[in-house]
């Protein structure tokens, strides 16, 4: 009599029989492919949604923006060296002369750090420590798309006549003024000086871990800082470019800054400028190492998981010797015997894949409970990488066994006790 060969249907059925009749022991043998899946993907859905993040914080400043330092900013702030610490910062001549000459550019806004102020504001006894101080030309608000929750934005009468007026961010507002309904009209204390305060800024829909550097804001006018403190010059430029000259208003700015700054043509910019997707690559390139090294850790735990399904696979094997000689005596072929182990091996790495998957999601679902502001999104290719790898182990780790079991003399295991 000739035994029908096992379709794949009928030979994962019994596998996933052998697997349910020694459950403990099959959750143990793909503990290492459970650690390795979640790994990766927990990884990958914390990195996808902070890049979603990134990537929406960016666009709602502006897609077309160029932002200049004198510094390098990003992940190179690390490499500075001393020679950088020496390069003169950038100066209102050099925005207007970007504005003059760059014909790609729309506009450009001046933001002077006041880090030699004491950012303290005081109200009615009541002080604001955490204040980030910057004077800000007025081109600030359109170029980086700024809405107001009250009162107005800083204007070019405002700068020509170095008002002492101020813009604050909401934190700001809720922490001094304890959430008074109307503040605009109010004056503070600012180093000694009274501020009075004109607009309240709108809160950012997007930002990081629920903050953003303009919910503590502090915005004065361009010149009045200036005139409050001479010796500041660390300044950033905000550059709008025109609506599809994003690179042709970089390459216009940078030509401009060398000749500005004295730059010759065979000595590298003594100037930094970024762009959105310029930030998105360095963030890209930050997350690299961070998935290299969780794929790292999920490569000894499938490692360890494929050690550990080839092994009990081996012990299977033993156990069944006479159970594959009578299927042999019957008529099985090599292949048959071969199949049955291969997708009993892929079967178990399978779903050991799918736990992972699922403890993943649980995990990732946990720190956005705990931690909203950090976001998660489980990516399809992660998923799909995830299962292909883990029944992939199951089918590299299972070779040996399987064949070890199709090889077995049919009389031998007759015999075997």
């Amino acid at each position: 009599m000739k035994i029908k060969s096992f379709i794949p249907t009928e030979t994962v059925s019994m596998a996933i029989g052998t697997i349910r009749a020694h459950k403990f022991r099959s959750s143990l043998t793909v503990l290492g492919i459970v650690v390795g899946v979640m790994t990766v993907v927990a990884v990958a859905s914390i990195l996808t949604g902070l890049r979603s993040r990134i990537v929406s914080m960016v666009e709602e400043y502006g897609t077309n923006n160029i932002y200049a330092f004198h510094l390098s900013t990003g992940p190179r702030m690390g490499d500075r060296d001393r020679s950088e610490y020496m390069r003169k910062p950038l100066t209102a001549a050099d925005s207007e002369a970007i504005k003059n000459q760059a014909n790609a550019i729309e506009d450009v806004a001046n933001v002077l750090y006041l880090w030699r102020l004491d950012s303290t504001l005081k109200y009615n006894g009541q002080k604001y420590r955490s204040g980030f101080l910057q004077a800000i030309s007025a081109s600030y608000a359109q170029v980086t798309n700024v809405s107001l929750e009250q009162g107005r934005f800083l204007t070019e009468i405002d700068d020509e006549h170095k008002r002492e007026v101020m813009v604050i961010g909401p934190n700001v507002a809720e922490s001094l003024f304890l959430n008074q309904p109307n503040i605009i009209g109010s004056i503070v204390d600012l180093g000694g000086r009274p501020f009075e305060i004109i607009g309240v800024l709108e809160k950012r829909k997007n930002s990081f871990f629920g903050e953003n550097e303009e919910d503590n804001a502090l915005f004065i006018p361009y010149q009045t800082g200036r005139k409050l403190s001479p010796i500041s010059n660390e300044m950033n430029l905000h550059i709008r470019a025109k609506t599809g000259m994003l690179m042709a208003g970089l390459d216009q700015v940078e030509q401009i800054l060398r000749r500005q700054r004295g730059v010759k043509y065979d000595q590298p910019n003594n100037f930094d400028l970024q762009t959105a997707s310029k930030m998105i690559e360095q963030f890209d390139s930050i997350t690299m190492y961070v998935g290299l090294f969780a794929i790292a850790i999920s490569a000894v735990g499938l490692l360890v998981g494929g050690i550990g399904v080839m092994n009990i696979m081996l012990v299977s094997v033993t156990e069944r010797t006479r159970e594959i000689g009578i299927r042999k005596a019957i008529g099985a072929k090599k292949r048959d015997i071969v199949r049955q182990f291969l997708f009993e091996a892929m079967t178990l790495t399978f779903l050991g894949g799918l736990l992972g998957i699922v403890v993943a999601t649980a995990v990732s679902y946990v720190i956005m409970f705990f931690l909203p502001e950090l976001p998660a999104s489980i990516p399809v290719w992660a998923v799909v990488s995830a299962m292909v790898v883990s029944t992939s182990i199951g089918l590299i780790f299972g070779v040996w066994p399987a064949r070890k079991a199709a090889n077995l003399d049919p009389i031998e295991c007759l015999r075997y006790e």
